[in-house]
């Protein structure tokens, strides 16, 4: 049930960055962030605030929740603008070191033990990086250097949410999220609102938003199921899910250089998953 969860997860998120790279083209990525943002906040109100009202917003942490809300709004903005100038299956790719940068950012932040195998596999990961984006070749971009930012916050906002899980419960952390990023980029939208053009546009923004609420369930209901240690390593089949959205949505295949750089981040990231599990 766990795997089952995970995978419909990555599909769901998958789905939400293709429509994303669509609005992208003729709407701002701050109104498209802010978007999902938003209408991710409504779908967690609409759950958590009949049961606990917003009693459930107090935090014993603002600063930590203030800043991790702010690393996911970052890491969710420069994603959606990258993707509107890279192909989706490249920029999932890129995306996926995520995780190596938790276990980079874990020793200084949360004084977790790290290992030579550990750095190795950050390291190898970091040269599959290095394939898939290939700096001063006619194939580079620099949107790509983009998503690296986005997959560093949200590493930043991984790690955040370790150290504030002590203190505030999950609904807390899970609300205060999308709220925050909501009113942040609030805060742009006179400069770049356009208005949807047609009810097919607001059903675009809708989705954006519903998918991204809907996967961040998922990916809570797979943990629920089984151990974040047997889970994680399917979370690398999204890009799997992000290659067949490119291709139906805008018709773009990986080449064979970033389906190389792609394998060797997922081996380093299992890499980094089974030393996590058997503590080496």
């Amino acid at each position: 049930m766990g795997v089952g969860c995970i995978c419909f997860a990555g599909l769901l998120f998958s789905l939400m960055g293709g429509i994303a790279k669509l609005l992208g083209e003729t709407y701002s990525s701050v109104q498209v962030s802010w978007a999902r943002a938003f209408i991710h906040m409504v779908f967690l109100g609409a759950v958590f605030l009949p049961r606990g009202g917003v009693a459930v917003l107090r935090t014993r942490k603002p600063g930590l929740q203030l800043g991790r809300a702010a690393m996911l709004t970052l890491s969710n903005l420069c994603f959606f603008f990258a993707i509107t100038f890279i192909p989706l299956a490249k920029a999932s790719a890129i995306s996926l070191t995520a995780p190596l940068i938790v276990a980079l950012l874990a020793w200084p932040m949360l004084r977790e033990r790290t290992t030579a195998l550990r750095v190795a596999a950050v390291g190898l990961g970091f040269v599959g990086v290095l394939v898939v984006i290939r700096p001063g070749a006619e194939v580079f971009h620099p949107a790509s250097l983009l998503v690296m930012v986005s997959a560093a916050a949200y590493g930043v906002y991984q790690i955040l949410t370790r150290m504030v899980a002590p203190y505030d419960s999950p609904a807390t952390s899970a609300l205060w999220s999308p709220l925050t990023g909501a009113l942040l980029l609030a805060l742009a939208q006179p400069w770049v609102w356009e208005n949807p053009r047609s009810l097919f546009d607001c059903g675009l923004f809708l989705a954006c938003g519903a998918l991204g609420a809907i996967g961040h369930y998922f990916v809570a209901q797979a943990l629920h199921f089984a151990p974040a240690n047997v889970v994680s390593p399917f979370q690398y089949l999204q890009l799997l899910a992000a290659v067949a959205v490119g291709f139906a949505m805008f018709g773009h295949l990986p080449d064979t250089l970033t389906w190389v750089g792609a394998a060797i981040i997922v081996g380093a990231g299992l890499v980094l998953a089974w030393s996590q599990a058997r503590g080496r």
